[in-house]
């Protein structure tokens, strides 16, 4: 990037990240294998998102919390920033806001001037069911058809489009929810967007064994998935927290986290628990760099199952924000505004 004394900062609203190419998930898909290759290449620095549930003591019965995301991202980016991520369960109660709220400032990492804020919202959206497609992507059997994505909120929404442009040998996908005309909805909208059928269900455990692939996206605040869900060749993909229990990691044959060193901060992931009971260890999982990267070599065996379970970076909302950024100055669109005129105090 061109680096520069000018405090001006571009502000892109959603609509604005849309037309700049928010929505594009090869684009996305792209932008986060791109990203965990060069997080295996020790381009990024990523600490552990900080995380600040409320009410006071709410602990895991939290109704909104918020998170702060920073990172740098270094090669021929080199560019620093942070996501600013909240969410509200009464929200989901309110028509016309979303559950939940994101802001992405991009700065500057010489003089450290911010120079983009964004809206995230779509970003979150978009890459956190790309994560799940590029899981699927080097995980599932090369003869993978069917899937079932548990979970239609905005990430099930997202998680179509992931599942359809990553894994494209994918015919059928069983949509899930307990408000199954919210899957209903998803399916409707994209019956001739994809050449794939979407079959919306209220009972995913159901249709589990029918599956090659099973991705959750849900706000479950107790795991749903038992040793039962297993069969031979079987890639579980988890994106919330608490969807698959401890027994059900542990009875898998290959544990994959997208990023170790942060997911054993975040007590409410399987892998995390497993670690602080002594019962996993960093050289017992493969990371989503290995696969990336091509370090991990896939399956050794069709009937191995795979549990897989992310909690999402900085570094790909400052990714994906920087390539729209570009994209929105060449489109000249956007709105400026400045820090100051002329500094106070130097």
């Amino acid at each position: 990037m061109i680096h520069s004394i000018d405090p001006s900062i571009l502000f892109l609203q959603e609509e604005e990240v849309i037309k700049a190419g928010a929505l594009d998930m090869k684009m996305t898909l792209d932008a986060v294998e791109e990203t965990y290759a060069l997080l295996g290449q020790g381009q990024i620095i990523n600490p552990p998102k900080t995380h600040i549930a409320m009410p006071i003591g709410s602990g895991a019965n939290w109704g909104s919390f918020f998170n702060s995301m920073p990172c740098y991202i270094g090669g021929d980016y080199n560019v620093g920033g942070t996501k600013w991520a909240a969410e509200s369960k009464k929200n989901a109660t309110i028509p016309g806001i979303p559950y939940g709220i994101d802001i992405t400032v991009l700065s500057d990492p010489e003089t450290v001037l911010p120079f983009c804020i964004l809206d995230g919202t779509l970003i979150t959206a978009m890459r956190t069911s790309a994560v799940a497609g590029v899981f699927a992507k080097h995980t599932v059997p090369k003869d993978a058809t069917t899937a079932l994505l548990v979970g239609a909120g905005v990430v099930g929404r997202t998680a179509v489009m992931a599942v359809c442009e990553a894994v494209p040998q994918i015919k059928k996908i069983y949509l899930a929810d307990l408000d199954v005309t919210k899957a209903e909805g998803i399916a409707a909208d994209y019956k001739n967007v994809y050449d794939v059928e979407i079959i919306p269900t209220a009972d995913a455990k159901s249709v589990a064994g029918e599956v090659d692939v099973v991705i959750t996206q849900t706000t479950a605040r107790s795991p749903f998935i038992d040793k039962s869900w297993l069969k031979p060749g079987l890639t579980i993909i988890n994106m919330g927290s608490m969807e698959a229990d401890l027994e059900t990691v542990k009875e898998s044959d290959i544990i994959a986290v997208d990023y170790w060193d942060q997911i054993i901060t975040y007590d409410s992931k399987a892998a995390a628990q497993l670690y602080k009971a002594g019962e996993l260890t960093k050289d017992q999982v493969v990371e989503l760099s290995d696969m990336v990267l091509g370090k991990w070599n896939g399956r050794t065996d069709a009937a191995q199952t795979i549990n897989c379970s992310s909690l999402g970076l900085g570094a790909l909302d400052i990714m994906i924000g920087y390539k729209l950024f570009l994209k929105a100055q060449e489109m000249g669109i956007g709105t400026m505004v400045k820090l100051w005129d002329k500094p106070l105090w130097e």
